[in-house]
C-alpha cells in the first residue's frame, strides 16, 4: 500500500469520526489506567457497567488502597481474570502512592513499570489521557492494519513499529482510536461488513464480503 492510499484511508476515517475516543468510561488519568487493567481479556461494555459502581465509591488510588482486594473483587467479578486484575489493581495503587504522589506517571518507562501494565496500556494512557502521538495495537489494530495492507506484520510490535512510520503526522493522534473502532464494528474478525466499508476500494483485502 503507497502513501497515497494510506493518507485517503485517514482523511476518510476522520471525516466519519472527527474526534474519536475510548470508550471506557473515566474522569481521570487514574480511572482509565484502571479501566483499561480491567478491560485485558474482557470488553469495554463489561468494563464499564463494573466501573461505574466502582469509581463512585472508589475514583482515586487512595479509596481502592482503602477498599482492599477482597471488596475490589466484587466490584469486578463480572470480568475475565479478575482475581489477578484485582491484585494488580491493589499493587499499582501502592506504587502510585508511594512513588508518584498518587498521579499516573507521564513516561512509558514509569507506567510499564506498574503491576498489569504493558506496552500497549501504556501507550492508551500516553495517547488518550496525555496527549501523546503514540499507537497502542490490540487485536482490532492488529487486523484492520495486516487485513488492509496497511501496516502488515507478524507480531503486535511489528504492526506497531510500522504503523508509526507509514501514518502521516496530522493523523498520528487519533490513528489508532479509529483503526479499532473499525476493526470493532466493521472489519470485523469473523465477518468483516465490506458493504457498509469506507475504505472498501482503498483496502486490499482479497476476500471482500458481498452485499447481503
Amino acid at each position: 500500500m503507497n502513501a497515497v492510499k494510506r493518507a485517503e484511508i485517514f482523511r476518510r476515517l476522520r471525516e466519519a469520526n472527527p474526534k474519536p475516543t475510548t470508550e471506557l468510561e473515566y474522569a481521570t488519568p487514574f480511572q482509565l489506567l484502571i479501566a483499561v487493567m480491567l478491560s485485558a481479556q474482557a470488553t469495554d461494555v463489561g468494563v464499564n457497567k463494573a466501573t461505574r459502581r466502582l469509581f463512585p465509591m472508589a475514583g482515586t488510588p487512595q479509596k481502592i488502597l482503602a477498599l482492599g482486594e477482597e471488596k475490589l473483587k466484587r466490584y469486578i467479578s463480572t470480568i475475565g481474570l479478575f482475581n489477578t486484575k484485582a491484585k494488580n489493581v491493589i499493587a499499582t495503587c501502592n506504587i502510585l502512592i508511594e512513588q508518584h504522589g498518587g498521579e499516573v506517571p507521564r513516561t512509558r518507562e514509569a507506567l510499564e513499570a506498574l503491576p498489569g501494565v504493558g506496552r500497549k496500556t501504556a501507550n492508551v494512557i500516553l495517547n488518550t489521557a496525555f496527549g501523546e502521538p503514540t499507537i497502542a495495537v490490540d487485536t482490532h489494530i492488529f487486523r484492520v492494519a495486516n487485513r488492509t495492507g496497511l501496516a502488515p506484520g507478524k507480531t503486535v510490535r511489528a504492526v506497531e513499529d510500522k504503523l508509526e512510520k507509514v501514518v502521516p503526522d496530522e493523523f498520528r493522534h487519533d490513528a489508532h482510536h479509529w483503526l479499532i473502532l473499525h476493526g470493532r464494528y466493521v472489519c470485523r474478525a469473523r465477518k468483516p461488513d465490506c458493504p457498509q466499508c469506507i475504505i472498501r476500494d482503498l483496502c486490499e483485502y482479497r476476500h471482500k464480503t458481498a452485499v447481503q
